[in-house]
């Protein structure tokens, strides 16, 4: 209830403290600039770093049902051999199914680097088959004995060792949009501070004169206080606004398979950037109580 009472203190104001913070001018344009601008970084730091984890889940989770097979033989015995790794993966429990890939798609794997004239029958090019996991998995190390057994050409791919860089790149874009964050906190609550310190040497001569009728320090900075928080508050939402409309407007990640396609919220995540406008009051407010109570006591 007590901290209620003081926000609403704050929205109400002193009529009469008000007067010593000039209501237009560039440190209100300043402030309000900062905030929208900081703000819209803010948004983009946080699509940012939540799109990142869920990229690094989903192809985590799309190579912990796959694996790869790949077959190195003579040409004569490629065919056996591939037939017998079929026949071993078609036992194994935990495999869903297997598929030799052909030439076609050989090609089509390859098009990226090569270009689609490749001439992948000519080439000594390993047969690979693809596998489709169940969900409980399987058991590689068995499965690469009795491979080494029957088909020694047989190199058995779990794509163990690409899941685990994954989950460090997302842990540690994860970080970097947290840093990102408390740099923009930081930088936001400089520039504010600047504004405000230029709004209090502007008004020397009135703070001197509310002084002379017995006005406290406290007393004139919670009028800068005020009127820095809401226009930070102010700024912040229009920054807000501008960024998830920004965000709005990028292609939907079921239209395309690229990384910037899926920048965004979804679902709950939505709300995460509603919490940027109080923060970026809550730091205005921080700073400006600071530098305002910082200021008077030098001008004393």
């Amino acid at each position: 209830m007590a901290l209620m009472r003081r926000l609403l203190a704050l929205l109400r104001g002193d009529p009469q403290a008000d007067r010593a913070v000039p209501p237009t001018g560039f440190t209100a344009r300043l402030t309000l600039f900062t905030a929208a601008a900081m703000a819209f970084l803010a948004v983009f730091a946080l699509a940012l770093s939540t799109a990142t984890g869920r990229l690094a889940e989903r192809w985590g989770a799309e190579l912990a049902r796959t694996a790869t097979l790949r077959l190195s033989a003579p040409e004569g015995q490629m065919a056996a051999q591939t037939a017998t790794a079929l026949t071993i993966l078609a036992q194994t429990p935990g495999v869903a199914s297997s598929h030799a890939l052909t030439p076609e798609e050989n090609r089509a794997l390859l098009e990226p680097w090569f270009g689609p004239d490749l001439p992948v029958e000519s080439l000594p090019i390993p047969q690979l088959i693809e596998i489709t996991l169940e969900e409980d998995g399987f058991d590689a190390t068995g499965l690469r004995a009795r491979l080494q057994a029957e088909v020694p050409g047989a190199v058995l791919d779990d794509h163990t060792r690409w899941r685990a860089p994954l989950t460090l790149a997302a842990s540690r874009l994860r970080w970097l949009g947290v840093l990102a964050l408390g740099l923009i906190a930081l930088s936001t609550a400089a520039m504010i501070t600047l504004a405000a310190q230029a709004a209090l040497a502007a008004n020397a001569q009135v703070i001197r004169v509310l002084r002379l009728v017995g006005a406290q320090d406290v007393y004139i900075a919670r009028a800068f206080v005020r009127r820095f928080t809401l226009r930070a508050l102010w700024g912040a939402m229009g920054g807000t606004a501008a960024g998830l409309t920004a965000l709005w407007m990028l292609p939907a990640a079921d239209t395309t398979e690229g990384f910037l396609t899926g920048l965004g919220f979804r679902g709950a995540g939505w709300l995460w950037p509603l919490l940027i406008p109080p923060f970026a009051a809550i730091t205005a407010f921080a700073a400006t109580r600071a530098a305002a109570l910082a200021t008077l006591r030098a001008q004393s």
